[in-house]
C-alpha cells in the first residue's frame, strides 16, 4: 500500500525535514525527554569540553521519529563544531568514506544516519579511523598493489540506526556511547507541542512562525535558538494534549499532526484551537483517539473478522490486506503490540481482548494454550 500515512514515524519528504529543521532545539537545555541519555551526555560534554578533546564516538538506537538526528546536532553544537551529516546507503565506496574522514577538523562530528547499512567493506576503514585516527588505503591492485597511510583529524562518530540487531559486532564495540531511545510520554510531548506551536507563532500572528508566508520555512531567529520559544496561551493546553495522546510518543508525529491542526483551524474556525477542533480536524486525516489510523484499524478487523481473532501468520493477514508483509510488520505491528492489542504467539498473530473491545468486536473463547490472551 503506497498511500502517505500521517501517523509514520518516517520523514515524509525533504520538505517536512527542513521544517522539523526550523523547529529542532539546539541546545541540551532545550531538549525535551530522553534523561537518562540527555544527563549522560551532558556529563561527557562537560568533560570534554574542559579536556579539550573529541567526544567518545555514540551509538543511537530506537525506532525512526525519536530524535536521533537532533541529538547529532545538539552534540555538535554544544562542542562548538562542525556537522557532517550522511547516510549509510550513500556511502558505497571506500573513497566516499575516505573524503569524508580526511576533511574533518579536530574535534568534529561525523554522523551517519542508517549505520547498519554501511557496507562491511567500508566498516574495515572506519576502525582504524575510530580507533588510531588513521586510515590505511590501498593504491592500485595485484602486484603493483601499495597501502599508504592517511592521518585523520580526531573527531567523534554518532551513528544512528532503528535496526541495530543488524550491525556487526565489531562495529557496536566501538562506540564509547550506546543508548536506546525510548517513546516520549504525553507530557513531554505536551511540552514539545508547546514549544512548536510558539516557533509556529500560533496565537500570536495567525499562524506564521517557522514556516512563513508562501510556505517559504525559516530558520528560528538567533534569540529562538537560544531559549524555548514561549508556548501557547494557557487554554490551548487542552487541545495539545489531544494531539500530544495521539502522536504515538514519536515527536516527528506530534509536529506533523500540529501542522494539519493549524491549518484544519485556521481555514475552519479562525485560529481557534480547542480539543473539539482537533477531534475534527483527526478525524479528517483518519487519525483515532488513540493515534490508530485506517490501515492500523483494517489490519486489525482482518485478523477479528476473517480469521476470527487468530492465531494467522502474517503472510495470510497481508494477502488478506493486498500489502506486503515486510510494511505490516515493520510500519503497523510495533504501535499495536506496544498498545497490547495484538499478541505474537508461536502459531501466529493474535488479536487480544483489549484489541477487540477497541474494535468493538467479541471473539470466542479458545481453549488453547493462547486462550490468556482473552
Amino acid at each position: 500500500m503506497a498511500t502517505e500515512r500521517i501517523i509514520s514515524a518516517d520523514a515524509a519528504s525533504p520538505r517536512e525535514e527542513q521544517f522539523n529543521l526550523a523547529l529542532r532545539p539546539q541546545s541540551l537545555a532545550e531538549y525535551v525527554g530522553q534523561p537518562a541519555l540527555t544527563d549522560k551526555l551532558a556529563i561527557t560534554l562537560e568533560a570534554v569540553r574542559q579536556r579539550g578533546e573529541p567526544m567518545e564516538h555514540v551509538l543511537l538506537h530506537g525506532p525512526p521519529g525519536l530524535g536521533k538526528t537532533t541529538l547529532a546536532h545538539i552534540i555538535a553544537h554544544e562542542m562548538g563544531t562542525h556537522l557532517t551529516v550522511t547516510a549509510g546507503p550513500a556511502l558505497t565506496k571506500p573513497g566516499d568514506l575516505v573524503g569524508l574522514l580526511t576533511k574533518l577538523q579536530p574535534r568534529d562530528v561525523l554522523f551517519i544516519d542508517e549505520v547498519h547499512r554501511l557496507p562491511i567493506a567500508l566498516e574495515e576503514y572506519l576502525y582504524s579511523a575510530m580507533e588510531d585516527f588513521k586510515i590505511d588505503v590501498q593504491i592500485d591492485s595485484g602486484m603493483h598493489a601499495k597501502t599508504i597511510t592517511l592521518p585523520v583529524q580526531p573527531f567523534t562518530l554518532i551513528g544512528a540506526t532503528t535496526r541495530a540487531g543488524l550491525m556487526s559486532g565489531p562495529m557496536r564495540s566501538r562506540f564509547g556511547l550506546s543508548h536506546n531511545l525510548e517513546f516520549y510520554s504525553e507530557a513531554d510531548l505536551l511540552n514539545i507541542l508547546q514549544r512548536s506551536a510558539g516557533l509556529l507563532g500560533m496565537g500570536n500572528d495567525g499562524g506564521q512562525g517557522a514556516e512563513g508566508p508562501g510556505g517559504q520555512v525559516r530558520e528560528p531567529e538567533a534569540e529562538d535558538s537560544q531559549h524555548s520559544a514561549p508556548g501557547p496561551p494557557g487554554p490551548w493546553a487542552p487541545a495539545l494534549s489531544t494531539i500530544a495522546r495521539r502522536s504515538r510518543g514519536t515527536p516527528r508525529i506530534a509536529n506533523r499532526l500540529l501542522r494539519r491542526v493549524r491549518d484544519y483551524a485556521q481555514v475552519k474556525h479562525g485560529n481557534r484551537l480547542t480539543p473539539a477542533v482537533v477531534d475534527e480536524a483527526l478525524q479528517l486525516e483518519g487519525v483515532d483517539a488513540l493515534g490508530l489510523d485506517e490501515l492500523d484499524r483494517k489490519y486489525l478487523r482482518c485478523i477479528a473478522e476473517v480469521y476470527e481473532g487468530g492465531p494467522v501468520g502474517l503472510e495470510a493477514v497481508a494477502a488478506t490486506l493486498g500489502d506486503d508483509a515486510g510494511t505490516l510488520e515493520q510500519a503497523v505491528e510495533p504501535y499495536l503490540l506496544q498498545m497490547g492489542f495484538l499478541a505474537r504467539t508461536r502459531k501466529g498473530r493474535q488479536l487480544t481482548r483489549t484489541g477487540a473491545e477497541h474494535l468493538g468486536v467479541k471473539l470466542k473463547a479458545r481453549s488453547d494454550d493462547a486462550a490468556g490472551l482473552f
